[in-house]
């Protein structure tokens, strides 16, 4: 058994089982490829994949348990990769992230910014893409790290730490009636049509839960996962705009009016999680806490210790977390 098939069943599962799109992202060759797979699975004595003649269909009952053990054995690899590095040249070697759109775009840059100049050596890759999406990435070791609001907690592999909270506001054009109001109520905003999050993004469970439990039904008539394109179909009067408060700039969307809207939804609170057992280097502790202060390298390794949710909740529940 060679490290290197354990690689190509671990890759060619996450490439919807497509040899030839594997072959490419390793710079490799379709046939070199599969004669590995069936030299490990004459070596095993099980088969991995089912097939249709040249095509793989379906992972086995006997490949499941063998890519999960595989991707854990990658996993060490990586990490003693890591390890060694760290003492080669701690200043040197790569962290990539999987964020939201709204994170990248609005809580991310100052941070990142402020980390590349000081590890200039650093080579920082970012993937945006559903909090399903970014959670799966990190659960399966494709990122270090994974920022997002909703969804890390469906990943019971991933450490969840607590960075900040936020709320939402209501974006309307200038001269818009609700404009009039001294303050709103969940009345007034469900009387309009709404263009949001699509379900599942930037704390959108939040925005539903709270007009379910008023017995309001909502109109929300368009949605995106950019909070950009979202201001933009506001702009052509498509509905009022939810949003992140994050998200709006006076300067940049001065035709448009932020109304505060904390009141009426219940704050979210950001995280940022990784693997369990990963092995953090120097600038990854960094970043935690150029991302999120009270996340110092003792309070990191602290949590890495609990091996609950509960004592989990229980470490962070003594932090006052700040609000973006």
């Amino acid at each position: 058994m060679k490290l290197q098939q354990l690689r190509y069943i671990w890759e060619v599962a996450h490439h919807d089982l497509n040899v030839s799109a594997t072959a490419q992202s390793l710079y490799t060759s379709q046939p070199g490829i599969s004669k590995q797979i069936r030299l490990l699975e004459d070596e095993l004595g099980v088969e991995v994949f089912c097939r249709s003649g040249k095509h793989l269909t379906q992972v086995t009952p006997a490949g499941k348990a063998i890519l999960k053990a595989a991707g854990e054995v990658l996993r060490k690899v990586e990490s003693i990769k890591q390890m060694a590095q760290e003492y080669a040249d701690e200043r040197k070697g790569s962290l990539s992230l999987a964020t939201t759109h709204t994170q990248a775009r609005y809580a991310l840059p100052p941070v990142i910014s402020g980390f590349m100049e000081r590890y200039p050596e650093v080579a920082l890759h970012m993937h945006q893409g559903t909090p399903i999406q970014i959670s799966e990435m990190a659960a399966d070791g494709k990122v270090d790290f994974a920022i997002a609001t909703e969804a890390l907690e469906l990943f019971s592999d991933l450490l969840m730490m607590p960075c900040y909270r936020w709320n939402r506001c209501v974006l309307v054009p200038r001269n818009h009636p609700l404009t009039q109001l001294s303050s709103l109520s969940l009345e007034d905003v469900a009387a309009h049509p709404i263009v949001t999050y699509v379900f599942g993004f930037t704390g959108r469970s939040k925005l539903d839960e709270a007009f379910v439990n008023e017995g309001l039904k909502p109109r929300v008539v368009f949605t995106a996962a950019d909070a950009d394109v979202i201001k933009t179909y506001v702009r052509l009067g498509l509905g009022i705009g939810i949003v992140a408060a994050m998200a709006y700039d006076e300067e940049a969307d001065s035709d448009l009016v932020a109304l505060n809207a904390s009141h009426l939804f219940a704050a979210s609170i950001t995280k940022i999680g990784c693997r369990r057992g990963t092995f953090l280097r120097g600038y990854m502790y960094d970043f935690i806490q150029d991302f999120a202060p009270h996340l110092t390298k003792s309070v990191v390794d602290e949590a890495f210790q609990r091996h609950s949710r509960a004592d989990l909740d229980e470490l962070f529940s003594h932090f006052e977390l700040p609000t973006f």
